[in-house]
């Protein structure tokens, strides 16, 4: 057996290629049937995989597999916004970055496998508060980066916390994305997003906004 620090199971470029496979597959079957209808023998037969091979990769199985794919439904909200969100060095790059979101969560509608998937871990739960967290900070932290850097292109008033406004922008998607899944409508989503855009291109007002000033 490989292993690497502390004697933690290492896996080989092939067993890497498996459990992706599986993460992939189950997702798959999620995004159709919901996490509670599915089951480990309908991720077996996706996959091509034993039961052997489902508990050798996820060991606590049902649960931690579908950590795994939660995970990996995390990633996939920041990997739709790219590549706008790594580059938001433009107001051109901030409309393409809008467009972006609009589009995922329209083709999503009100299926959200990460909610889905969340709820059936357990929401108070460390592990479903920790990939939550996760997701929001490195969303805030791209969006951040993208505010400082048109700050110090002199795009953006300098005097505003770049910090909140990215928080904002956050929240402002995530409420619009929680209409849209009661509603089935992608409206609230866009007056939240073009509304907060406007605030953070006009300078003196997203600032006003954002510290409440």
């Amino acid at each position: 057996m490989i292993t690497g620090k502390g004697g933690a199971p290492r896996l080989t470029q092939k067993g890497r290629q498996t459990r992706r496979r599986i993460v992939e597959g189950a997702a798959e079957e999620i995004r159709e049937q919901g996490a509670a209808s599915t089951t480990l023998d309908d991720i077996r037969a996706r996959t091509a995989t034993s039961k052997s091979q489902i508990f050798h990769y996820f060991p606590g199985g049902k649960e931690e597999l579908l950590l795994a794919v939660a995970a990996r439904e995390a990633d996939r909200v920041l990997e739709d916004q790219e590549p706008h969100l790594s580059n938001l060095r433009t107001w051109s790059a901030w409309k393409d970055w809008r467009d972006a979101v609009l589009r995922r969560y329209e083709q999503q509608g009100v299926n959200c496998p990460l909610g889905v998937l969340i709820t059936e871990l357990g929401r108070t739960t460390p592990a479903a508060r920790q990939l939550t967290s996760q997701l929001i900070d490195g969303w805030q932290a791209a969006l951040r980066e993208g505010v400082q850097g048109m700050q110090e292109a002199g795009e953006i008033d300098r005097g505003l916390d770049a910090d909140r406004t990215a928080a904002a922008l956050v929240a402002a998607v995530q409420g619009g994305v929680t209409i849209l899944m009661a509603t089935g409508g992608i409206a609230h989503l866009e007056a939240a997003l073009d509304t907060t855009l406007t605030l953070l291109r006009n300078g003196a007002g997203a600032r006003q906004a954002t510290t409440g000033n």
